[in-house]
Order: C-alpha cells, then sequence, then structure tokens
C-alpha cells in the first residue's frame, strides 16, 4: 500500500508499515497545499491512504466515490500514539478507498 502521512504525523508511525511504502507531504513539497488539494494530489499520484491528525478532515472532505482512504488520527504526538501504534497499524490495513476511519487516541 502507497501511504502518503500529512505534515502533522509523527514520523515513528513509518517504522511500524515496513510492508508499506511511505511518504511524507513535506518530501514532496505538498505540506502547503490545502486539505481538498492535498486529498487531489494524492489521488493523483496513486496514493492508496493519506494519513492525517488533521481533525477537521472529516468534516471537509467528502470521500464518496474516491480511490483514497484517509484514516484520522485523534492526536498528532508521538508519545500519546506509540503505546497504542498498532491499533493505528490496524486502521490503516482495514481502510478501505472512499472512507474516512479517526482513531481515537487516548491521553494518560
Amino acid at each position: 500500500m502507497l501511504v502518503l502521512f500529512d505534515h502533522n504525523v509523527p514520523r515513528g508511525i513509518a517504522h511500524c508499515l515496513r510492508a508499506h511504502t511511505v511518504k511524507e507531504a513535506k518530501a514532496l513539497g505538498w505540506d502547503r497545499l490545502s486539505n481538498g488539494d492535498l486529498l487531489r494530489a494524492a489521488e493523483a499520484a496513486d496514493f492508496d491512504l493519506l494519513l492525517t491528525a488533521d481533525q477537521g478532515f472529516a468534516h471537509q472532505q467528502n470521500l464518496m466515490g474516491r480511490r483514497i482512504a484517509v484514516v484520522i488520527l485523534g492526536k498528532g504526538q508521538w508519545p500519546f500514539i506509540e503505546p497504542v501504534v498498532e491499533r493505528v497499524v490496524a486502521s490503516i490495513e482495514a481502510a478501505r478507498p472512499g472512507t474516512i476511519t479517526v482513531v481515537e487516541i487516548p491521553v494518560p
């Protein structure tokens, strides 16, 4: 699976996605794109999934008919994500085109 990390996603997650190809929006020069433009660019570049911590994404974008899936992290800080990273990975692997999945990240 080809996964795009939005600029607000901690790099530590990539170590848990070794079975997938991960690219960062910033490395592609896409870190300044709006959510809609980022989604269109990712889909045009054949990404399967966009991983973001942008809480407003689900309310701003309609994925009906899209070929890309979106997974939204409830928090964007690695210390909160690390204890539940398996849940994040499972959500990424279960995601299907045209869907948005929110992964709640508990704060201790």
